[in-house]
């Protein structure tokens, strides 16, 4: 059987190259945004794609997610405090709703009417959370591997990233418990962050190929910070969001696919994919069967309106 990283490099040869995203910069909420765009496509609309991490920027899921562009416009941007975008006043008292509050903006500013939004991993929790506050404008929606409906999942993430880990990469991890992660140092969340990065991979092969980005954002230490001290419970929320929504949900992930079956059951027009032999990062792992489930509900809801 070909190994992960061969299967890996033999999906990437067999799709075009990724286009040339174009930047410009679109202020919404008093904040200039980073926005990317691949070129137009005629028919679909666009689809945002809203990175995870908290602390990164737009190249966590750039050129990943480049198979997508071939049908559809793809939009991507760093969110506000990372990568190009610039911060919000008051850096400190961040949280994930204002990120989600800036979806819409974005939207609004670049003058689009309508588009699909994908969502990863702490970035499912911002598309969530932006589609409820602007349905109308949300035709679909695709949560990957993304954080479930309440906090409950954070409590023994690390001791099963730990289970994963050499002794190396354990001992790494015991110096970040619950107090400092309580606290809004972005050093502190960044080396936490590369610390836990071989965990998400259900292949060390492939964990090794990609290095954890490096990002010290004060907004989004902040952000994280607050979410472990306070948690959340967004259950009631998502039982108001009528967007159709795909879960997709690799079953070797450090976050349990119970999580994702929580996720669907809060959504009320939600259905659930789990992708077999995938961590985390099943756009890596497993692309052939991720990228044919995306394009599936995407089409497929584009043929039925």
């Amino acid at each position: 059987m070909p190994s992960a990283r061969d299967r890996f490099t033999a999906f990437r040869r067999s799709v075009p190259r990724a286009p040339r995203l174009v930047r410009q910069v679109v202020r919404a909420r008093g904040i200039d945004f980073a926005v990317f765009r691949s070129p137009a496509v005629a028919g679909p609309p666009p689809l945002l794609c809203v990175n995870g991490g908290m602390l990164f920027d737009h190249t966590l899921l750039w050129p990943a997610l480049s198979p997508l562009a071939a049908t559809r416009q793809l939009v991507l941007y760093d969110q506000r405090g990372r990568g190009e975008s610039g911060a919000p006043p008051g850096v400190r008292a961040a949280r994930i709703e204002h990120d989600a509050g800036d979806v819409r903006a974005i939207r609004e500013a670049m003058g689009i009417s309508r588009w699909d939004v994908l969502g990863h991993s702490w970035g499912g929790g911002i598309a969530v959370l932006a589609a409820e506050l602007d349905q109308e404008a949300t035709r679909r929606l695709v949560l990957v591997d993304a954080i479930g409906p309440t906090s409950a999942w954070m409590s023994d993430l690390v001791d099963r990233a730990a289970d994963r880990l050499g002794p190396g990469g354990r001992a790494i991890l015991q110096r970040f418990d619950a107090a400092a992660l309580s606290r809004d140092d972005p050093g502190v969340h960044s080396a936490y962050s590369r610390a836990m990065y071989p965990a998400w991979f259900a292949e060390r092969e492939l964990a090794d190929m990609f290095s954890p980005p490096r990002s010290e954002s004060r907004a989004g230490a902040a952000a994280l910070a607050r979410l472990r001290r306070e948690g959340y419970d967004w259950r009631a929320l998502l039982g108001a969001v009528r967007v159709p929504a795909l879960v997709i949900h690799g079953d070797q992930d450090l976050l349990p696919v119970s999580v994702a079956q929580e996720l669907t059951s809060a959504l009320p027009s939600a259905r659930l994919e789990i992708v077999a032999g995938a961590g985390h990062m099943p756009f890596w792992e497993a692309p052939q069967r991720f990228f044919a489930l995306v394009d599936h509900f995407l089409a497929g809801a584009a043929g039925a309106e």
